[in-house]
């Protein structure tokens, strides 16, 4: 049975309700449930930033794109961030009258016009991009960026997902820009990006930032804006808002421009649930090995591409008591497997086990891997009223594969 752990943060949402399983009992499962409540203290967090600071927070889509619910999240957010053409679009569909900013490791040229449809600042990752599209997006009144790399890693663990790591090909060095910038390019930026962080506290950002300063501070006075990017996990407990804060104010102060940070998974953190349940137990070699509904491999794929080890309301990670088991998928990929619990009494078939923290990298990264179904998302409100928003069936899978 999955009690609430009330120290843990990514379930501090179901604290008024008490034991989940009553909560969750009557789901379909494997599902998604979207925590509104949580949204908006989220929301009212990055709010609360924007207005004390005078910066300007977007929405970076690629971590959670579930539209329904922007209009929880638009009061406190300038706009969106988006990867390419799609996320654009629906940034300036589903928020509009709110700024739409892209950035894209390379832009084509068939959907380039269309872009300019929708968003209003076009960030470019190279100076040969820059020279292809720049003086169009000038040319239709679009803000235009440039990303850049200031060489400097802070990140442990991850250097998959690491910007900075050497050879990336993430942003501008400074020995490129001085190799390829011209008068006549610089002349059409109106502001630089970038984005080195991953899930990271202020720290992190204040060095970065003192190493943007020692490589591109000469250009940054030219510049109406800077975009800190994303991986600031703003609405973490403990998080050094403060830090944050002067980090902002000195780029304001040192280059008079505005300051924006895109947020993707710190809007949506710890604001949702994947509810499962137990198929089968088997044995292998002494370890009991829980087979769930829901796939590490089809429905949290960071699991197996970070990697990283999901939290279980009622289960510990690196506990040493109770009943042990090793969760794994339904899938035919040997490696679905999601990790190691303790939990506090024995896993029998059609027992709840709920994930926390899924409304982040899950619903807008999903796949149909084995035919596996997609799981339909719900949406939590405040006094435990549970609601379908989308659900899904074969032809989700089918139509993905062909025409009829």
């Amino acid at each position: 049975m999955a009690v609430l752990d009330l120290s843990a943060p990514p379930f501090g949402g179901l604290r008024p309700y008490g034991d989940a399983n009553p909560l969750f009992a009557d789901l379909p499962t494997p599902a998604y449930v979207i925590d509104e409540e949580r949204l908006k203290s989220n929301g009212q967090v990055l709010a609360a930033l924007a207005r004390r600071t005078g910066c300007k927070v977007l929405l970076a889509q690629k971590a959670f794109s579930n539209y329904d619910c922007y209009p929880l999240l638009a009061p406190c957010l300038a706009g969106t961030e988006a990867s390419g053409l799609y996320e654009a679009r629906l940034g300036w569909e589903e928020m509009p009258g709110k700024e739409v900013h892209v950035f894209c490791g390379a832009y084509r040229e068939d959907q380039f016009e269309a872009l300019l449809r929708y968003a209003g600042h076009i960030v470019f990752n190279s100076i040969h991009q820059l020279a292809q599209f720049g003086p169009r997006a000038k040319g239709a009144g679009k803000q235009v960026g440039l990303r850049l790399n200031p060489e400097c890693s802070t990140q442990e663990g991850h250097a998959i997902y690491d910007p900075c790591a050497p050879g990336s090909r993430m942003g501008v060095t400074r020995a490129v820009w001085d190799r390829e910038m011209t008068p006549s390019l610089l002349a059409l930026l109106d502001g630089l990006h970038f984005h080195t962080l991953c899930e990271q506290d202020a720290d992190d950002l204040r060095t970065t930032l003192d190493a943007v300063a020692d490589k591109f501070g000469d250009v940054l006075p030219r510049m109406k804006w800077l975009n800190m990017g994303g991986g600031h996990h703003i609405t973490r407990p403990g998080y050094h808002l403060a830090t944050l804060a002067e980090c902002i104010r000195y780029a304001q102060e040192t280059w008079s421009l505005t300051v924006y940070l895109e947020p993707g998974e710190a809007a949506a953190l710890n604001a949702g649930y994947l509810v499962s349940r137990v198929l089968d137990v088997v044995e292998n070699g002494g370890i009991r090995i829980a087979i769930l509904d829901a796939s590490a491999a089809c429905h949290m794929p960071d699991v197996l591409e970070m990697p990283y080890q999901p939290p279980i309301l009622g289960a510990e990670t690196d506990g040493t008591e109770g009943y042990r088991y090793r969760l794994a998928g339904p899938t035919c990929l040997a490696g679905d497997v999601i990790g190691d619990y303790a939990f506090a009494a024995p896993l029998n078939p059609g027992d709840l086990v709920v994930f926390g923290d899924m409304a982040i990298y899950t619903t807008c990264k999903n796949n149909t891997f084995n035919g596996m179904p997609l799981p339909d998302i719900w949406t939590l409100a405040e006094g435990g009223l549970i609601s379908p928003l989308t659900r899904f069936g074969y032809q989700d899978f089918k139509l993905r594969l062909g025409r009829h």
